[in-house]
Formats: structure tokens, C-alpha cells, sequence
């Protein structure tokens, strides 16, 4: 390919650069992996029938050739079918790892779809990899246990659902009327940054469907290891659900939920209300006023009267606005405790008086509203590591996918905390991760004794790449 001449010198280009890669960062990610056993374990939650003396790729290494490649930005099975040949990636295959005989190519799409669409054809004579989804969802709990040195003392539970559009008649996608559209309606569980569930659920169904024993599930896996770990459950109104609720009580977990407006709350918060218009009309400023009530529902759904916090917003020109949550934190529970001391301390440090609706506003401001942080974990898996590509015709294998693609946010997850702390990536979505870091163009020099991976001197993140493989390099 001939280009703009540069002077007196023609400008040519060509593929024939030999064995090159351009994800050189992607060593990063296997190191990660290796760390964490990852694909072994990933491999112990499918049941795999083949005749393994006659198995080329096992299924550590084809796991570890999807979930990379949805990692690296390469969400189509098709892909492979290229990638298979790429000089770096094939360090993935487990075969490479014994002798120094030639890098083997990794698996094709064909090979990988069939890995894909175990959920649903493990009956079949030519499908013999059939998956544990239950098991899958339990290593997310499993990893993100592992995280950590030591128990913590409290830990916050974000419960999520969100949308997945669907195309032509999907089995599953359902038209929806709140998103506009054909969709599934998958279910997340996160704890800050860790994914702990990524559950594909029919479009007709619920918001709420599945949300009890998904954090029951949760909850019993996490008191398995951390028996006195305090937990809350945090969510929006869609999973305001006396069963949800009624598990909580029933085994020490606190929850905080958003509540749906009706009538009768706006009417239990007139005291509130008028607190709000009076201070309007004190400072002519918009006004935010909080405060708390008990309630109980008038049709019997709810068995007992629970804690509700109220916040009322004042505008000039504009109609008041409630909004309320109901919760079953105690006043003198530890995450409520320690809001508190932190609330105090900052109006100390600012000189500030401290505010009669101190207590709910804490409630509702520093327990409650860091809840939207999930929106954005919920972003990353769907949209930078492409969560939402279900193009699959069977509900099952988007089930599949979904749960790779969650795994693959959980490696560039582990990746940032285990090595890129301290760094200006250390805060950094997956997309800028992949950017800045994994997609570096590298010559790869193979001889008897070596794999040497030979990068260009002029690549501006190469600080941050030592300091990642400082901390993930071998004792």
C-alpha cells in the first residue's frame, strides 16, 4: 500500500510485519489470572466430556482465549478466528506451557461457540461441555472473598436490574415499557468494585424476580467465611418486596431501599413539608429538609411497621418533591454509627453547626445516595467489556455470555487492584485500562530458551506498566 510521499521518500505499508501483536498488555491479564488460578477454576464449574487424550484445546484455555479477547475489546466469536494466530495470545493455550515446541494456535469461533451454547445443548450427541451457571455465579462471591486480607467489619450490598435490547424474536426479550423496548432484564449484586452476580432474566418478568434468593445465595457464601461481617442491602424502589425484606429481618442483614411516592407517605410527611416551605420562606434559597416516620402499609403487604426517611426539596417556582426510603437500620447500628461520626467530624472541621435532621440526612445522603456508583459498575460490564451483546438466538447462550463478560470485568477488576494502585490508572474504567495499557504493539522474539515480548521505547505508559508487573512479577 503506497502512501502520501514524505519528501523525497515514497511512504509504503504492508501486513507482513512476521510474529507481532497488538495487545501486548494482554500479559498483564494472564499474570492477573495466573494470580488468581482463575481459569482453572472457571473450568471446574462446566462438566467436560470430551475424551481428553484427544482434546486439543482443553477448557482452561479456551476460557482463557474468551474472556481475554472480551477483555482486549474483541466481543465476537468470529474474531478468534484471526486472534487464534496471534503470537501473544497462543501464551494463553496450557499446551504452550510444556517444552518449548512451537506455539500452538488457540481455539477457532467454531470451537468456542460450542463452549458458548452448553447451557443448552448439553443433551446433544456433539455438545459435551455443559456448564454450572450456579457454580459460576458462586466464584464471583468466592474471588471477591479472596480480595481480602482480613474480614472486614461491615460490607454494602448493591442489588441492580438493567436492560439488554434484543433483536428479531430472541427467546427471553419481551417488550418493556418503561425502556421502550424488546429487552432481557438481567440482575446485578456488586460490593464496590467486585461483581458478585450477573443473572440473564426473561424480559416479561418482575424487577424483583429472583432478588431474595440472589442475596440469600450471597449472603450465606460471604457468612460462610466472614461469620460476624455486618451487611446491608442497598437498592431502588423496584425491589421493595416483603419477602426481600422479611429475609433481612429474619437473619440479621440490614437493608436500605428506595420507596415508590403515594398519598398516604406524602401525607405522613406534612411535618417535613412544612418544615421545608418555612425555611424557604427564611432564605428565599432552595431548601432540602429531612426527617423520619414509621409506616405500614393500609392493604397488610408489609407484616410489621418499618423505619421511612423523608427528603423534601423546596424550589422556588416549582412543586415540592418528596422522596423516601424505608429502611431497618437501627439509629444505633455500626454503618449508621460510623456515617454519623463522619458527618459529625466533617461540620467540625468546616465549622458548621450541626443540623436538627442530622441523623437523616446521614441516612439518606451517605448511606443511600453512593448507591448510584453502581450504575456506573453496571456500565462497565455492559458496555466497555459488551455485557450486552446477547445476539444469541437461545435465552441460554446469553446467559453464557453474560457471565464471560462479567468475568472478564472481574480480571481487568483484579488487574487495577492488584497493580495499578498508586498509579494514574489506579481509578480508571476498563475502557481507559484497555486503552492505555493493553493495547500496546509489540514484536514477539521466540527462540529455544525465550519468549521475549519486544515493545516500542516510545510508548508513554511504559511507568505504569513496570509498576504493574512489578506487583504482579513472581517472588
Amino acid at each position: 500500500m503506497r502512501f502520501g510521499d514524505h519528501g523525497k521518500r515514497q511512504v509504503l505499508a504492508a501486513f507482513d510485519g512476521g510474529d507481532m501483536t497488538s495487545d501486548a498488555g494482554a500479559v498483564l491479564l494472564r499474570e492477573t489470572a495466573g494470580r488468581l488460578d482463575l481459569f482453572s477454576r472457571m473450568a471446574a464449574c462446566f462438566e467436560d466430556r470430551r475424551k481428553q487424550d484427544q482434546v486439543t484445546h482443553t477448557l482452561p484455555s479456551m476460557l482463557a482465549q474468551r474472556v481475554t479477547g472480551i477483555a482486549l475489546g474483541y466481543e465476537d466469536l468470529t474474531d478468534h478466528d484471526s486472534l487464534r494466530h496471534d503470537p501473544l495470545l497462543k501464551l494463553l493455550g496450557e499446551a504452550n506451557l510444556k517444552g518449548n515446541e512451537p506455539l500452538k494456535s488457540l481455539a477457532g469461533s467454531s470451537t468456542l461457540g460450542r463452549m458458548e451454547r452448553s447451557f443448552q445443548d448439553n443433551n446433544r450427541r456433539y455438545h459435551k461441555i455443559t456448564a454450572q451457571p450456579a457454580h459460576l455465579q458462586d466464584l464471583y462471591v468466592d474471588l471477591f472473598i479472596e480480595s481480602h486480607d482480613s474480614p472486614p467489619e461491615r460490607i454494602t450490598l448493591d442489588i441492580d436490574a438493567t436492560d439488554i435490547k434484543t433483536h428479531g424474536n430472541q427467546v427471553g426479550g419481551f417488550f418493556h415499557g418503561y425502556y421502550e423496548h424488546r429487552c432481557f432484564l438481567p440482575l446485578y449484586v456488586t460490593c464496590g468494585a467486585h461483581l458478585l452476580l450477573a443473572k440473564l432474566r426473561h424480559g416479561t418478568v418482575d424487577g424483583a424476580k429472583g432478588a431474595k434468593g440472589a442475596i440469600k445465595r450471597i449472603v450465606t457464601r460471604i457468612r460462610k467465611h466472614w461469620p460476624k461481617v455486618g451487611i446491608l442491602v442497598r437498592g431502588d424502589s423496584g425491589f421493595v418486596r416483603e419477602n426481600l425484606m422479611r429475609w433481612c429481618e429474619a437473619n440479621g442483614v440490614d437493608f436500605i431501599l428506595g420507596l415508590p411516592r403515594n398519598t398516604v407517605l406524602v401525607h405522613k410527611a406534612r411535618k417535613i413539608r412544612s418544615r421545608a416551605a418555612l425555611e424557604f420562606l427564611e432564605t428565599n434559597a432552595t431548601t432540602k429538609v429531612f426527617g423520619h416516620f414509621t409506616h405500614k402499609t393500609r392493604s397488610k403487604s408489609w407484616n410489621r411497621s418499618r423505619h421511612v426517611i423523608a427528603k423534601v426539596l423546596h424550589k422556588e417556582g416549582q412543586e415540592q418533591r418528596c422522596r423516601f426510603l424505608v429502611t431497618s437500620l437501627d439509629w444505633n447500628s455500626p454503618h449508621v454509627a460510623e456515617a454519623m461520626r463522619e458527618a459529625r467530624k466533617s461540620l467540625e472541621e468546616s465549622e458548621q453547626a450541626e443540623p436538627k435532621d442530622l441523623l437523616p440526612r446521614v441516612m439518606y445522603e451517605s448511606l443511600y445516595c453512593p448507591r448510584g456508583d453502581m450504575e456506573n459498575r453496571i456500565k462497565e460490564c455492559q458496555l466497555d467489556l459488551f455485557g450486552h451483546r446477547a445476539s444469541g438466538h437461545a435465552f441460554s447462550t446469553n446467559q453464557t455470555r453474560l457471565i464471560l463478560a462479567g468475568f472478564a470485568y472481574v480480571l481487568m477488576t483484579q488487574l487495577r487492584l492488584r497493580a495499578l494502585q498508586g498509579t494514574d490508572l489506579a481509578k480508571a474504567m476498563p475502557g481507559t485500562i484497555r486503552e492505555k495499557l493493553l493495547k500496546i504493539g509489540a514484536r514477539i522474539i521466540t527462540s529455544v530458551r525465550r519468549i521475549k515480548i519486544a515493545m516500542p521505547d516510545a510508548c508513554p505508559t511504559q511507568d505504569i506498566f513496570f509498576a504493574a508487573w512489578r506487583c504482579l512479577s513472581p517472588p
